[in-house]
């Protein structure tokens, strides 16, 4: 079987499948994967309206899911978070080719059946997208085990040209735009620089949990860029290009884009910065009840610097630790237990925070600086509840 036919059967071989639990997974203890257990039920928000739900999933829009109903380590397909913004292309198999091109000595086309037959790199990975907030109640989200290979070798093979800048990724989506009174034909896209592209551990991935990557998460192709907002992680990926100007289109120079005041060399100014490495935050996303015990469940994400230390305080209590599933990697999402011992009846507001080993911990809202822009919601998010 030549190369392309490899590559096309295992792409269309259960293309639409649910993700499944990577090797080894099956071994960790029942009481650190979220599903409920027999008896166990959930405990009720207050601060969740009774209209609440999920936005359902459509082709070409976006989706969310319900954080109290996280079941399981590695977020299926259908629970995985959607953010589209051209809508959602079917690129043809057949065709497929991904060019790498601009300031490289050696320009490069490969076919999906190229680029599968390579020497492959896995990683578990969770993200948030860059809008993710406390109004869906964190739904953007979503954390999964990928395999692709390495971005860095494909470059190295590549060789990048000195004066060379910025590598620019183009997916296959493609929209109008109006600039300048002009309406143009505009695909997604997002760019790195040198140093961030050639990170060991970013890849172009081709499988999600086991399985081909779906087409409503990129098929066949996307960057995955562990530790950043998922805007950076592009889909539909049909172009690597490398040049040694600053890349400004939409979604690097207009949108996603954070507005907020800060103080710059002793002056305070209103700063914009492109939403890029993932800030330090948790929040707790489900109370379950079995008998008399209560348990505090949520998730830690970060840009992948290791955690110190999750924590949970009950009203005007004290801070006490919670534990962090032992399944957590750098870059996937920390999923975190806290046993809620002697919960009273009545109102309770819980919180949780972060800190890393960096000293870093996890900020109020009053401590975030002020912004304009709904990107980068990072602050700890106060629930309430009733027992």
């Amino acid at each position: 079987m030549n190369p392309d036919d490899k590559g096309r059967r295992r792409l269309l071989k259960g293309a639409l499948g649910s993700g499944v639990l990577a090797a080894g997974a099956a071994s960790v203890p029942s009481w650190i994967i979220p599903a409920l257990a027999q008896g166990e039920t959930l405990v009720p928000f207050t601060d969740v309206p009774e209209t609440f739900a999920p936005r359902k999933k459509r082709v070409g829009s976006n989706y969310y899911q319900d954080t109290r109903e996280i079941t399981s380590f590695f977020s299926s397909y259908e629970q995985f978070y959607v953010v589209q913004h051209y809508g959602q292309p079917e690129l043809d198999i057949d065709s497929y080719s991904l060019k790498v091109s601009g300031m490289v000595d050696n320009p490069i086309q490969l076919s999906i059946g190229d680029i599968m037959n390579r020497d492959s790199i896995g990683l578990d990975a969770g993200w948030e997208c860059g809008g993710n907030r406390e109004t869906i109640f964190n739904g953007l989200i979503g954390n999964a085990r990928w395999q692709g290979i390495s971005l860095r070798t494909l470059l190295e093979q590549a060789g990048i040209q000195e004066g060379a800048k910025e590598i620019v990724f183009f997916g296959g989506d493609i929209g109008s735009e109006e600039i300048r009174g002009r309406e143009v034909d505009k695909a997604f896209a997002r760019s790195l620089s040198i140093e961030d592209a050639m990170r060991p551990e970013n890849m172009l991935a081709f499988e999600m949990n086991g399985e081909p990557l779906p087409l409503v998460h990129g098929r066949p192709l996307r960057l995955i860029v562990p530790g950043w907002y998922g805007v950076a992680n592009v889909k539909w990926l049909t172009q690597i290009h490398v040049q040694d100007t600053r890349y400004m289109g939409r979604f690097m120079g207009r949108d996603y884009v954070t507005l907020k005041r800060d103080v710059v060399g002793g002056v305070e100014r209103w700063v914009e910065n492109s939403v890029t490495t993932i800030n330090l935050k948790s929040a707790i996303v489900r109370v379950t009840r079995l008998g008399n015990q209560y348990h505090i469940q949520g998730f830690v994400l970060n840009d992948g610097t290791p955690i110190q230390s999750v924590e949970v305080k009950i009203d005007n209590g004290p801070w006490q630790k919670a534990e962090i599933n032992p399944r957590s990697s750098q870059y996937s999402w920390k999923l975190f237990n806290f046993n809620w011992n002697n919960a009273v009846p009545g109102e309770h507001t819980i919180v949780s925070r972060v800190t890393d080993i960096e000293g870093n911990v996890q900020p109020t809202s009053d401590q975030v600086p002020e912004k304009v822009s709904y990107w980068e919601n990072f602050s700890q998010f106060p629930r309430t509840v009733r027992i």
